[in-house]
């Protein structure tokens, strides 16, 4: 740990020096609209129309950020233009200049013809009341974790400032570890993830909160290598099922795999987090994993563990909490049962 984090600034360096990559243009002949739009779209209006039509007419799966057409039209237009993302109205009848017009129209064309989650268009994510940078070598950030930082957790963190050792596993684009140093200002973070990629983006992002004394990026498959202790452990494993890997919409695979997929019932990382999280929390440490859809076969999987689900705002089966205590005295009463039978 002490000689990666004296590495940190080679391997990781600032922002300026970091190439980001140039998104990956597939060879697909565009719908003939699109050629015949060019000269005949002139306003804020008229593209916003073109885009919910162009959406709607190609059926696109909305996951990354907005769920209908005219959400995701709207924010990819007032981003590209580089308008007030909450304020529409004003710039309707805004004529756009010929390049403005042009480039627009290549990113509609683009998020119609290869799928491309609109988060990769713009290299721009929001979540809650902070936006990050993203490319294709991250998932588009989309946890429920960052609505249970601070408050939610009063039951069981007192004071945020009781926090001073945090982990965020599979960190990702480092969106929950910069929100975890914004609740609990006294925490040095560890942002963990098995790809060099997803670093080189969260690195970015730490950059441009200025938390690089803060949070220390760790290069390692979840706690493998890792010798601190934490009062706080949050992940938002890979947790995708094997067979709903296979059906996932054409958006989803523009994301990497290595980010979705954790074996046949989508739980390989999450084993593995609940096996080992107790050896690296505090006493009075706690855990925070996101599952997705895959309640019911964790608490199968786990019949001596008390896990608490809490509340998010795609409900309560998607987030558990377990506190050090909990874990040590379930897995313990879990290795009886299995020894007795």
């Amino acid at each position: 740990m002490t000689l990666f984090h004296s590495l940190q600034n080679q391997m990781f360096p600032k922002k300026k020096n970091i190439p980001t990559p140039e998104p990956q243009v597939l060879e697909v002949t565009p719908p003939p609209i699109f050629a015949n739009a060019r000269g005949h779209l002139h306003t804020v209006r008229d593209f916003l129309r073109f885009s919910v039509s162009r959406f709607n007419e190609a059926e696109l799966y909305f996951g990354h950020g907005s769920d209908n057409a005219y959400d995701e039209a709207a924010y990819l237009i007032l981003h590209t233009l580089h308008l007030p993302l909450d304020t529409l109205e004003p710039y309707l009848d805004a004529h756009l200049l010929p390049e403005e017009q042009d480039h627009l129209l290549d990113l509609i064309e683009r998020r119609v013809v290869e799928r491309i989650p609109v988060a990769y268009l713009t290299q721009h994510a929001i979540q809650g009341e902070f936006e990050f940078y993203v490319d294709d070598r991250v998932i588009v950030p989309r946890s429920f974790i960052y609505e249970l930082l601070g408050e939610p957790l009063r039951p069981w963190i007192e004071y945020d400032e009781l926090i001073h050792s945090a982990l965020d596993l599979c960190t990702g684009s480092g969106t929950l570890a910069i929100q975890m140093a914004y609740h609990y200002p006294d925490a040095q973070i560890d942002a963990v993830d098995i790809s060099l990629d997803a670093l080189e983006v969260a690195s970015i992002n730490i950059d441009d909160y200025d938390l690089r004394e803060r949070i220390h990026l760790v290069h390692t498959n979840l706690f493998e290598g890792l010798e601190n202790k934490y009062d706080l452990i949050v992940s938002n494993p890979p947790y995708v099922d094997e067979e709903s890997v296979a059906a996932l919409p054409d958006e989803y695979w523009h994301e990497p795999e290595l980010a979705l997929g954790s074996g046949k019932d989508g739980l390989d990382a999450t084993r593995e987090i609940i096996k080992h999280a107790a050896d690296y929390l505090n006493d009075d440490g706690v855990l925070l994993v996101e599952i997705g859809h895959n309640r019911e076969v964790l608490e199968r999987a786990y019949p001596t563990l008390d896990f608490v689900w809490l509340e998010t705002s795609g409900g309560d089966g998607f987030v558990f909490l377990l506190t050090k205590e909990q874990l040590v005295a379930g897995l313990q009463q879990m290795n009886v049962l299995e020894t007795e039978s």
